[in-house]
């Protein structure tokens, strides 16, 4: 079978898509990878591995209809000349566009993970009239892209169950799909390993693109709030920039840093020599998919503090391998900081059971198999692996 996938970016495609393209090939498919824009650092990832890259302009952030129509053209007119048997398309936009090139083009069989409804779908009572009134327009334009682009799709994977019941819920899904839950998107074990606690002061860390919606602004507060009574605390963060509509700017984490509330320290093309100087993993995040950077950290052995909403849910277990609090609550989530800074057993307790967590259910290479097998859709639904304990 001859497999086309879609990303955002190559690095995207190589990072989360690497462990599923290996087993495609494994299995003996034929694998062909497109997404925006051409890094040649990456590029003998794919050449190594037999796997052609074509490039196709997409713009992430933005509605504009003129630059969507060239991107739904270019995908047209590659699927045309490669003629897959199989379209797996990830993230909105090449999810979107993907699948009604893939049904112009006649591809016959056609796939969509929905990682997480991101911005688009959650709500920010904090922002201003205008910001609220700029999302409702991007929740409605990208409900009714979903809307229209799930039609054509034969199988949608999910990476929570809340997900897949919003979807329900708002019509996008419908009886004749194959719709499937599967692990995220795994963690390569041999790479995140288990590493001991650090020595020094207590360090919290947390990783995300810098987002609103990831919960950055609870996170500043929260160390805000810890340091006045632990002034030796450090707080780091690491994650890009983003073009997204809620993003953080620079001169704000500029000005967190001079007050020296953060220890900010960019985008890392390796994570781990962070997370191993950390003792305490956070993501107070509004909502996700299945939060890989949490996996990570949960792998390397740290406990982890995240929210009680989709997809973060689904890797913590209160008060086994960390900590759920509200979303949006800097109060609730110093609460929990102080807590872990306080008991050391717990924190080394809590990222032993992290560790047994990833291993029985995040592991790369069975969520890889899990999601080819899912692919080939032998059954209607597949129930939630949720491992959140019921509060």
């Amino acid at each position: 079978m001859h497999i086309l996938i879609l990303g955002n970016d190559p690095k995207t495609l190589v990072n989360f898509r690497g462990s599923l393209i290996e087993a495609m090939l494994k299995a003996g498919h034929r694998v062909t990878a497109a997404a925006s824009g051409f890094d040649p650092k990456l590029m003998p990832w794919f050449a190594t591995r037999g796997v052609a890259y074509f490039d196709v302009p997409i713009e992430r952030a933005g509605l504009n209809p003129f630059a969507d129509w060239r991107t739904l053209t270019r995908f047209v007119r590659l699927m045309r000349a490669l003629k897959p048997d199989l379209l797996f398309a990830s993230m909105i936009k090449p999810v979107v566009y993907g699948l009604i090139a893939a049904k112009i083009a006649g591809v016959a069989r056609r796939a969509a993970m929905i990682e997480g409804l991101g911005y688009a779908f959650t709500e920010s009572a904090e922002e201003t009239m205008a910001a609220r009134a700029k999302r409702a327009v991007v929740h409605l334009a990208a409900r009714a892209a979903y809307g229209l682009a799930l039609r054509f799709a034969d199988t949608v994977i999910f990476l929570n169950g809340d997900d897949r019941d919003a979807f329900a819920a708002l019509g996008l899904t419908r009886a004749k799909h194959c719709i499937a839950i599967v692990n995220g998107t795994g963690v390569d074990l041999d790479h995140f390993a288990p590493a001991p606690m650090p020595e020094g002061p207590i360090t919290f860390l947390m990783i995300a693109r810098l987002l609103r919606d990831k919960g950055v602004y609870e996170y500043v507060e929260a160390a805000r709030m810890v340091k006045r009574a632990r002034p030796e605390a450090r707080f780091v963060l690491v994650g890009p920039f983003d073009p997204n509509p809620a993003a953080v700017t620079p001169g704000q984490v500029e000005s967190w840093v001079r007050q020296g509330v953060i220890d900010y320290q960019g985008a890392l093309d390796d994570v781990r020599p962070a997370i191993a100087a950390a003792h305490v993993f956070v993501l107070p995040s509004y909502r996700e998919g299945c939060p890989r950077a949490v996996l990570e950290a949960m792998a390397m052995g740290r406990p982890v503090i995240t929210t009680d909403v989709a997809g973060c849910r689904e890797t913590v277990a209160e008060g086994v391998n960390g900590l759920r609090v509200p979303a949006r609550d800097a109060c609730s989530l110093e609460h929990a900081l102080v807590r872990l800074a306080n008991d050391n057993g717990a924190r080394i307790a809590m990222g032993a059971q992290g560790i047994s967590i990833v291993r029985s259910k995040f592991a790369q290479t069975s969520v890889s198999r899990e999601t080819l097998n899912r692919l080939g859709c032998p059954t209607a639904s597949v129930p939630s692996h949720r491992i959140g304990l019921a509060t």
